[in-house]
This record gives C-alpha cells, structure tokens and sequence, in this order.
C-alpha cells in the first residue's frame, strides 16, 4: 500500500503518510482546509482539544490549539470557503463555529451551540451527543444521537428547526445528495433516506443477525456505503432505493471510519487497529491484501 494516508485513533497520535508519528491526545478525526496546507485534528478528551497543523513541509507541524468549546470532541469539518470550522463534541452535545483567519488558524471567540434533549435509550440517550457536523448550502447540520435529531444552524449560529428521526435511532453519520439525506442509525442498526415530497426509507445497514453499530456513511456517484461494527462489514446500498449491492468484510474489527480516495477505499478497524485497502471494483470494495498497522485507528484522510 502507497503511504499517502494521515491515521488518526486513540493510540499515541497522527501517522503521517510516510509512517512518521506526531503526538497528540486522542486524535480520533481528522480534516483539511478546502484551500489552505493545514489539517485539523480533534482531542477527544474531556476538556476537548482541537490543533490546526500546517502540511506544507515533510512533516506536520502545530500552528495553533484551542479548547473545542465541549466535552469529547469526535467530529470537525471544514466550510467550503475555508472560513469556518465545525466541531462536534459527543460528551456533552455541544457544537461549535470556530472561525479561521487567512492562514486557516483560531481567529476570534467560538460560537458555542449548546442543546438539551434525550432519547428512549436508557444508557445511550440520557442526554444530547453531538456527533458529526456537516456545512451543506450555507447551513450547519449536526446529527445528535442522544436526542434522535439533525440539528440545524444558521453559520452564525442561530438554531432552526431540526430534522427528526425515530426515537431510538442514534443518529450518527449522515450525507447529502442535493436536499435528499442518508443518515446511519447507530442505536437501530439502520440507514434512512429522506427526500422531499417522498415518503422515508429505513432498511437494516446489515443483513447479518449479529447486534450492529452503524458508524460512518458516505455517498459515492449513485451508491451509499456504510460501515457496520458488529458484523464488521462494509455495506453497499442503491441510493435511490437503498437496496443492497453488496455486503463484505471490512478487513478488520470494529470499522469506525473509511475515506474513499479514486478507485481505492481505506477502512479504519478501530480494535484490530489496522487501515485495510480495497479497490472499488463497480462500487463493490475488493480487499487487496494491503494493510496499515495503527493502535486505534479511527479515522483516515488522504494525503
């Protein structure tokens, strides 16, 4: 396997992609500047972290950190205009608006956004959890599993009204194509289409019995691909109907994140700690035997 993949996890911290390690606490996701040499990486503590990296040079090197404004940060974006970073944190629910200056650094007070809600689930939903933020046409959605919710906020941070799930869904990941969202249900095991004008469509992310945790979701050309903890399978699903393509091993245990990257598809197995390559071969991901060894992998960004 070419090392051209920055590994982030729960082991010491960022594999580089020439193998190379920088250090830093519980670095479980990483994201780029749309335009800039920076990288940004969360610290999934209690007091959360995030670190601004400059990329440019043969190593990663710290610009800049700065409190994630929650608890247990586990998911930032980037908006397309470089201006703007999201970060949600799952401990506390809290997401945040940080804004960048013209090198991609902290620049000003974070928006914090707040939220109070619970779910059915009685370990699971005490409370809100935000988990991933996504910007799409000028808004910021936030899924929140603890309170079965899109969350959705002006990018100034002023709350709309959210999108709701099922109670008991969990939501976790999500995507868009267009104004039809996708979005995997960590508690029920299941992904849901909804679309305007169109009644939803809910189907099981896998067709195995065994207890599923759907994590990360992502769309590709006309196919949803979702990776099922649990089973430890990559999923493959129409996205106009959400009926199965294909259903195969993920190349590890406990698949918490992929990045699609060409013809090519990286899986973090996040208790086998390794990276597993697949080639997409019509969609369907084909194991090539290539393996990347990472303690805790959770989360892979093409270089």
């Amino acid at each position: 396997m070419k090392r051209h993949l920055y590994i982030g996890g729960y082991g010491p911290g960022i594999i580089e992609p020439g193998g190379e390690l920088t250090r830093l606490a519980a670095p479980s996701f990483l994201a780029r500047h749309p335009s800039l040499p920076v990288i940004y990486a969360v610290g999934e503590l209690a007091q959360g972290w995030i670190t601004a990296f400059g990329a440019g040079g043969r190593r990663l090197s710290p610009w800049d950190e700065r409190s994630s404004g929650g608890d247990s940060p586990c998911h930032l974006a980037v908006h397309p205009s470089g201006s703007l970073l999201a970060v949600a944190n799952y401990g506390d629910g809290a997401a945040a608006l940080h804004r960048l200056d013209s090198r991609g650094v902290f620049d000003g007070d974070p928006i914090v956004l707040r939220h109070h809600g619970s779910g059915p689930h009685p370990e699971r939903q005490r409370g809100p959890h935000a988990h991933q933020a996504v910007f799409h046409e000028d808004l910021l959605y936030v899924s929140d599993l603890g309170t079965d919710e899109i969350r959705r906020y002006t990018l100034e941070g002023e709350a709309l009204e959210p999108i709701t799930l099922p109670p008991g869904t969990g939501p976790r990941h999500f995507a868009f194509a267009g104004s039809t969202l996708y979005v995997a249900g960590e508690l029920d095991g299941t992904v849901t289409r909804l679309a305007a004008g169109e009644d939803g469509i809910r189907v099981r992310a896998s067709t195995t019995v065994t207890d599923n945790s759907p994590s990360h979701l992502e769309l590709a050309g006309e196919l949803v691909y979702v990776a099922n903890r649990g089973p430890d399978t990559i999923s493959v699903l129409r996205a106009d109907d959400l009926s199965q393509v294909a259903e195969v091993p993920s190349g590890g245990a406990w698949p918490r994140h992929f990045a699609i990257d060409g013809d090519r598809m990286y899986v973090a197995n996040q208790h086998s700690g390794s990276v597993a390559e697949f080639a997409l071969a019509g969609g369907v991901p084909e194991p090539t035997g290539e393996v990347i060894e990472a303690e805790g992998a959770s989360c892979v960004l093409p270089a």
